[in-house]
């Protein structure tokens, strides 16, 4: 299919020009980074390494993270599978983006202890929802007493089963384009279908936030074994052909694509 031309303001035109000049100035220190060890663009992921003092600098000038967000993020810190954690300036982004197109009712595919849940549920109107998607409940019992200590709770609708499911039962309920944005970031395996039923229940104008769309860097040369990084490269591909959204993908975390539908 073709891609949709798009017209868009100057403001935006000029915006879109200076992300490309970043992404080039990371790609350049990226090769120089032998020379200048403190460039830590050129990661396996082609991301700003977790432990640098860039993301550090980046944490400590633009991160305002609720107290009890940080205090769910300590918790999952210390868990054995802490780092399946959304980064906490990724979430902060996706709860701005929530508030900058005024959402109301949002899905998310893939909760773990809930701290983006947490995050966008803090974004929401009162009478606004987060449908949560997760398969363990355990992981999700983390973070269940901190989203009522916010006050929160109400606004998250926790479903245990495979979110396919959940999925189709919305669309099955009549849903279909009445979710303002959704947060995919589950099984790999499974991206391409939790995207469709998604695209199916997001309202024109809404976005959909794809997560790990890097995969740490695997997406480059996928190995035949490697079902998850393979999965995730050719959604990849077939986004930047879907006319039926517009995309932008960014180097935040490991990685996100935003689908805006058209």
């Amino acid at each position: 299919s073709e891609m949709p031309l798009l017209s868009v303001p100057k403001e935006v035109a000029v915006g879109t020009a200076m992300l490309g000049v970043a992404f080039a100035t990371g790609l350049l220190a990226g090769k120089r980074r032998r020379k200048y060890p403190s460039l830590i663009f050129g990661t396996p992921s082609g991301m700003i390494a977790k432990n640098s003092p860039i993301r550090q600098y980046i944490l400590d000038h633009s991160l305002r993270e609720h107290p009890i967000l940080k205090k769910l993020r300590l918790l999952t810190a210390d868990h054995p599978w802490g780092r399946m954690m959304v980064s906490c300036e990724q979430a902060q982004l996706m709860a701005n983006l929530v508030k900058l197109i005024k959402a109301k009712k949002v899905i998310e595919v893939g909760v773990f202890t809930g701290y983006n849940a947490l995050n966008m549920a803090l974004a929401l109107p009162d009478n606004g929802r987060v449908i949560a998607c997760d398969i363990n409940e355990d992981y999700a019992k983390i973070g269940r007493p901190l989203w009522k200590e916010a006050g929160v709770e109400h606004k998250i609708d926790l479903r245990i089963k495979p979110a396919i499911q959940t999925l189709d039962e919305l669309l099955a309920n009549g849903e279909a384009e009445t979710f303002d944005f959704a947060f995919i970031d589950a099984d790999k395996e499974n991206y391409n279908e939790y995207y469709e039923k998604c695209l199916r229940l997001i309202k024109k104008g809404g976005l959909i936030a794809i997560d790990n769309v890097f995969w740490n860097g695997k997406v480059l040369k996928p190995r035949k074994n490697d079902l998850a990084a393979q999965s995730i490269h050719h959604l990849n591909e077939k986004l930047l052909r879907d006319a039926r959204v517009n995309i932008s993908m960014l180097p935040v975390g490991d990685g996100v694509t935003l689908a805006f539908k058209l």
